[in-house]
């Protein structure tokens, strides 16, 4: 049994989402197809379809938000890659159980109407992973 499906989407951290629509539009060749604010994370977010996974951009409306403290340290990219899970719950328990890092050890309401827990990069060689389940 898989517990991992496969790619759901690459965060990309950057600092104005208006210009980085303009300029993901021009490199992907289709438009996003959501925009949303996560006002408990303090981001807004855009999404592009690339195939069968997608891309993420995120731009902080909050200088001391996830989003804006990654940028202030490391700059503008690549900031996690999620992974899509038919039952967070159960894989969350999963990677506990093997020593992973937990961020999240319960789900939450994010982006695009899924479920996401986040496991730390400190126990994934410097990766922020993502988990996502679709919201029933």
């Amino acid at each position: 049994m898989n517990h991992i499906n496969k790619i759901e989407h690459l965060g990309i951290a950057v600092k104005d989402i208006d210009a980085a629509n303009t300029l993901y539009e021009k490199l992907l060749g289709v438009p996003p197809y959501k925009q949303e604010a996560v006002e408990s994370e303090a981001v807004i977010t855009s999404f592009f379809k690339v195939g069968e996974s997608k891309i993420e951009l995120l731009a902080s409306t909050d200088e001391e938000g996830p989003i804006g403290k990654f940028i202030a340290k490391k700059g503008e990219g690549i900031h996690h890659i999620a992974f899509y899970v038919d039952d967070i719950e159960k894989e969350l328990d999963r990677l506990e159980k093997e020593g992973f890092r937990l961020i999240n050890k319960t789900p939450k309401q994010g982006a695009d109407n899924k479920l996401v827990a986040f496991v730390h990069p400190k126990s994934t060689n410097g990766v922020l992973v993502e988990l996502c389940q679709d919201m029933n």
